[in-house]
């Protein structure tokens, strides 16, 4: 598929191709019901179109233009024939500007305002094989696809606005707010991005091997996928509530979810019967999402999170869960969980909070 539209250069192998597929057949439920209730925010409107005036499309490709390096036939071609292909594939019509910048951290971004650009560091594009780099193609353009790319710039812009007024008594408690609200968005878009890069490159052995590469570099050979799954499993599971708030805490300050959980996030769906639907070539239309319903993506999304909260192995979510189900004393569970015992007497009812403060501090240091 060419800049204007013409397909040519089809994909190195045979793989499936999803004509007209609509974003909401690979959009974690998540994932939409978070940027309805970031539109929703107090103040979000007014920066959204304050913002949009002032970070103008032309002066971020000028920017990459002048210090990066843009994808072509003529350079890194090998990157620009997986976009050209991961842009058939998931039948995006126009193919957006791909650059290659010199960072030695590994990253991968979709921005721009009008119009996505894609944007990729060396440390990625050296770190990753071709079937890797391929699913991390296929992940950006997906957030094209499904136009997360304004929120994506507009929270790279606030993040950097809070740390400048962050002296300002009271200067940057709104933007903070704002800022929290993306990113909690942010980490449910790149779910569904994940599922984008897999139908990209219908391949999860390479979608896994991507992930554990950005968790611990260049060392397959000293890496397992189960066992890095594992990891997932123990992280969601283990501890008690104290593990659970600190889990949020250092999550919070992330833009991305962490990579084990990523990834059994990825293989979970691949095992779904909405991902097998898919593939065989039952999805939503992009002509059909006019007449999508949002009360029934509201739905889809709250019946999500409650299955999430019901199945999750989390002591916090299980006892969420219990108390959904009437099972009993709120402060004797709390309680309970917190000291590892049943109930304790009133005046205890200080120590859990106590402790959580306590290990507040090496969380927020740790993040």
């Amino acid at each position: 598929m060419t800049e204007n539209g013409s397909h040519e250069n089809l994909p190195g192998r045979q793989r499936r191709r999803f004509p007209g597929i609509s974003s909401r057949a690979y959009e974690h439920p998540a994932d939409r019901s978070a940027l309805v209730a970031l539109r929703k925010l107090s103040g979000f409107d007014t920066v959204f179109k304050a913002l949009s005036g002032l970070l103008p499309e032309r002066s971020l490709r000028l920017l990459f233009l002048s210090d990066s390096v843009r994808v072509s036939d003529a350079q890194f071609a090998h990157l620009n024939t997986m976009l050209r292909d991961a842009c058939y594939i998931l039948d995006l019509e126009k193919v957006p500007p791909m650059y290659v910048t010199q960072d030695p951290k590994p990253n991968a971004m979709c921005i721009g305002l009008d119009e996505p650009i894609i944007v990729v560091t060396t440390g990625l594009v050296e770190l990753l094989d071709e079937e890797e780099m391929r699913a991390v193609v296929g992940h950006e353009v997906g957030h094209a696809l499904s136009g997360h790319a304004v929120y994506r710039t507009i929270l790279l812009f606030l993040t950097n606005l809070a740390l400048k007024v962050a002296w300002i008594p009271l200067g940057n408690v709104a933007i903070m707010a704002i800022v929290t609200a993306l990113r909690e968005w942010f980490r449910k878009s790149e779910l569904s991005a994940d599922r984008a890069g897999l139908l990209v490159g219908q391949d999860l052995q390479a979608s896994m091997r991507g992930l554990m590469k950005i968790a611990g570099g260049n060392h397959l050979h000293e890496m397992n996928v189960d066992a890095f799954l594992e990891q997932a499993e123990e992280y969601e599971a283990g501890g008690d509530l104290r593990d659970s708030v600190l889990k949020i805490l250092n999550i919070l300050p992330r833009s991305h979810p962490f990579t084990t959980v990523r990834a059994a996030e990825l293989k979970k769906w691949s095992e779904s019967r909405d991902y097998q639907r898919i593939m065989d070539g039952h999805y939503p239309k992009r002509e059909e999402d006019k007449d999508t319903s949002v009360s029934d993506s509201f739905r889809q999304s709250a019946s999500n999170y409650a299955s999430d909260i019901r199945d999750s192995k989390d002591p916090l979510m299980k006892l969420v869960s219990d108390i959904a189900g009437g099972a009993g004393d709120l402060g004797g569970k709390l309680r309970g969980k917190f000291t590892g015992g049943g109930s304790t007497p009133r005046d205890g009812g200080s120590t859990p909070g106590g402790d959580g403060s306590d290990d507040n501090g090496p969380a927020g240091t740790g993040s």
